[in-house]
């Protein structure tokens, strides 16, 4: 069966529309996951507008949705999601329950209120359903797919996602600040032996030093984390906007002289698992 992975939005904190982002590409974090003829959509970033448009081609009518957190370059696209005016749609969305976060239907619902924005949710006609789990929950999805989570370190929580089916499995870990020296056994544990690892790589070294308690991580790290849990391979994901095409080629290579199955991810581009 069929497991692949499309990149829609692939920056982290804000969209960079520029000539200088074209090759890795400028929306935020959204990436589609096919597993046979089921559909599992990880955030709802800019590049969830993109997914949408293509999915009003699709004879798909439905899918589940998976929210790593509420911060705004993970959501900002649902306003904008066509399938989700369509009566002929359906949506499962689901995300982690924090302490004292309200829960999702009013967090999506509120940046959809004026004076933010002039449609209300209430507009939207697709079925759309919304529920929490805990952190470490594992979900079952229609389909035999196994969904185990975990909690990340992330200034209002964050929730990573392992997908597996039949053998095959996906990790998608973000947004998440490593402590140095002392590796994440939540995320060892949820990546070990993944075929595909999606990990935060905002920051370099260098710049990781000046952002403590920013919330985000290195490729370095990431490497390290993949080596450790016997993962095969890495993309490197939420790309720091400031980092152009130029850069990006950059960080992309330095990665692979230390690890090869690695690269960064490019918006519009498909991974399939083997």
């Amino acid at each position: 069966m069929a497991f692949s992975a499309t990149f829609w939005g692939v920056r982290g904190t804000i969209p960079c529309p520029s000539p200088t982002h074209v090759l890795f590409g400028g929306n935020t974090s959204c990436v589609e996951v096919t597993v046979g003829d089921r559909t599992i959509i990880l955030d709802c970033g800019t590049g969830f507008r993109g997914l949408g448009k293509d999915m009003m081609k699709r004879p798909g009518r439905d899918a589940t949705v998976l929210l790593s957190h509420f911060h705004l370059d993970h959501i900002a696209g649902m306003p904008f999601f066509q399938p989700a005016y369509n009566p002929e749609f359906s949506f499962r969305v689901m995300a982690a329950r924090f302490k004292g976060c309200p829960n999702i239907h009013s967090i999506l619902a509120s940046q959809m209120e004026p004076p933010l924005f002039p449609v209300p949710m209430r507009t939207m006609k697709a079925d759309l359903t919304f529920e929490n789990f805990r952190p470490a929950d594992t979900l079952i999805l229609e389909g035999d797919i196994h969904v185990r989570t975990a909690a990340l370190n992330h200034p209002d929580g964050a929730c990573a996602y392992r997908i597996d089916h039949e053998g095959q499995s996906l990790a998608y870990v973000t947004d998440t600040e490593h402590i140095p020296g002392s590796p994440d056994r939540n995320i060892l544990d949820l990546i070990e032996g993944a075929d595909l690892v999606i990990y935060d790589s905002t920051y370099t070294e260098q710049e990781f030093a000046c952002k403590a308690g920013w919330g985000h991580s290195t490729w370095v790290e990431g490497i390290k984390l993949c080596q450790m849990a016997g993962a095969n391979r890495l993309a490197l994901f939420h790309h720091e906007p400031d980092h152009d095409d130029a850069v990006m080629t950059r960080l992309e290579a330095e990665a692979q002289s230390v690890w090869s199955p690695v690269f960064a991810a490019r918006e519009g581009t498909t991974v399939t698992l083997t």
